[in-house]
């Protein structure tokens, strides 16, 4: 793996995102948000930043140089690690202020922590995210967020909603199959009640 990361950073894979970044650009999408290795402080991915931080820094860099350097994109990138410590502490994968657009965080109903209180004051959590972000003058986003480990909880779709409202976010993306979603899982009535009447823009009453 961190091979594959070094040879990355050296350019050997420099064609594939001069294609990817044309693509785009011809379909009408020079403004796509990318997400590059998302989770990268896991390890589940092929885009891991664990065996290599420093090598996988320079892939990020390497990536982003070469996606702008096509005429007409407008690409932003985003730094998403998910919620918390896992394999790597994720401020280690940083690459860098020029090479980041947006910082985010994939967020899920689950451990460690109970209530959402623990998923904000967490380490390498919500609240870390919001801090980092705002000391490097970046938007947060949430490209993945959901229920998981806890079932239908509705009060944690309305705390996610609120703290979306009170932070600068550039986007979210609920993660809608189960055991993730809202509406698409069945299980899931009452969190899918909320989650249309906040974020569908209704004026229900959000505490029911």
């Amino acid at each position: 793996m961190a091979k594959f990361l070094q040879r990355g950073a050296a350019g050997a894979y420099d064609a594939h995102y001069r294609r990817l970044a044309g693509r785009l650009v011809r379909a009408g999408l020079g403004d796509a948000i990318l997400v590059l290795g998302w989770e990268m402080n896991s390890i589940n991915y092929n885009g891991r930043c664990g065996p290599a931080p420093r090598h996988w820094k320079r892939y990020w860099r390497r990536i982003v140089r070469v996606m702008r350097r096509e005429r007409g994109e407008r690409f932003r990138f985003d730094f998403t690690p998910s919620r918390g410590r896992d394999a790597v502490p994720w401020n280690r994968c940083y690459p860098g202020d020029r090479y980041v657009d947006i910082i985010g965080l994939d967020s899920y109903d689950q451990p460690p922590g109970k209530k959402f209180a623990d998923y904000a004051n967490q380490r390498y959590g919500l609240g870390a995210q919001a801090r980092f972000a705002r000391a490097h003058g970046k938007p947060i986003s949430f490209p993945e967020w959901g229920l998981f480990r806890r079932g239908d909880n509705p009060d944690y779709v309305r705390r996610m909603y609120r703290w979306m409202r009170t932070h600068n976010v550039a986007y979210q993306t609920i993660t809608d199959y189960c055991p993730h979603g809202v509406w698409r899982c069945r299980s899931h009535p009452r969190s899918a009640r909320v989650y249309r009447e906040l974020f569908g823009g209704r004026r229900n009453d959000p505490q029911r």
